[in-house]
């Protein structure tokens, strides 16, 4: 089961008010819904492809509306061939759409979403929760990128939508991609919000933890990378320097050098692997790591003269 299929899961088994009830169903059904005629006598058929959420509909309808809705089910014939599952409403149909705030007593189509279904704080979310259980879709954590998004097919519906998860300050966007409006959020921090808002939590801690052991995972990363950096840094710097050492030592002699880069001199041919701070700490007189670094380049200078025959 993919992460978004848990999640809609955990969401068919909240228990909510009848408002709230009443918010999420109406928006499931103005999502996924078909107005149909069949025996000079009009149905409602509402398809998807979880069978939590059929079992959710039906729940709903039986609880607000005492119907014993029609469960249909049928296997897709191209790609993954999953079961689609298609609840039927044979009766009742004008009636549960108008208590629904669906269509008008003209049995038309409200705009986008009739602010009756939005009055309270807690059925717009669970307005928004149908419409994620009836359309949405949430990318793994664990994956490389961030990504939620709702869909609708109709314009109106989905502006409102947008307006309404902006509501929460989520900064969602809106885009038609072919024939279908898409509201998608992509910033981690957001998509964990509205997790919270539609009461999925336990996918939200899922979300959180998966993020905690990327950020961690990460900085272990950046600091291993810097260490070695460092280290191959410190190791190049200090084959170069001995091999400059070695070169004075065969032109000019290290006894002719002045003594105190004699002194580093030595300890570094003798100790090649030990860093400034331990050089430092190994002369006669102890000095500091920008000391033993000063008395290192002075070494280097005097080897690019010689190599360039200038001459010391």
């Amino acid at each position: 089961m993919s992460f978004a299929a848990r999640t809609k899961k955990e969401l068919t088994l909240l228990d909510s008010k009848p408002c709230c009830k009443r918010a999420e169903l109406a928006a499931m059904i103005r999502t996924n819904g078909n107005m149909v005629i069949a025996s000079k006598r009009l149905q409602l058929d509402v398809v998807t492809e979880n069978a939590a959420i059929a079992r959710r509909m039906y729940t709903l309808l039986k609880e607000l509306f005492g119907v014993h809705a029609e469960l249909l089910v049928q296997k897709k014939m191209r790609l993954k061939k999953n079961n689609i599952y298609m609840m039927r409403v044979p009766f009742q149909v004008q009636e549960i759409l108008k208590e629904l705030a669906i269509v008008n007593e003209n049995m038309t189509f409200v705009a986008g979403i009739n602010p009756v279904l939005l009055k309270k704080a807690c059925c717009k979310r669970a307005y928004l929760r149908g419409a994620f259980m009836a359309s949405g879709s949430v990318n793994d954590p664990e994956g490389s990128s961030y990504h939620l998004e709702l869909s609708s097919t109709d314009y109106q519906h989905s502006c409102a939508l947008l307006d309404t998860i902006n509501s929460f300050d989520l900064n969602a966007k809106l885009i038609d991609r072919k024939n279908t409006y898409v509201i998608y959020l992509k910033e981690v921090e957001k998509i964990i919000e509205f997790l919270n808002i539609i009461g999925a939590h336990q996918a939200l801690l899922r979300f959180e933890d998966v993020r905690i052991v990327k950020g961690m995972r990460n900085q272990v990363n950046r600091l291993v990378n810097c260490e070695t950096a460092n280290l191959n840094k410190t190791i190049e710097a200090s084959v170069r320097q001995i091999e400059n050492i070695k070169l004075l030592q065969r032109v000019i002699g290290l006894e002719n050098l002045p003594q105190k880069l004699r002194e580093v001199a030595e300890i570094r041919l003798q100790y090649p692997d030990i860093n400034l701070k331990e050089l430092g700490e190994m002369l006669p007189s102890q000095v500091s790591k920008s000391g033993v670094n000063h008395r290192l380049r002075k070494l280097d200078d005097l080897a690019e003269r010689v190599k360039s025959g200038q001459g010391i």
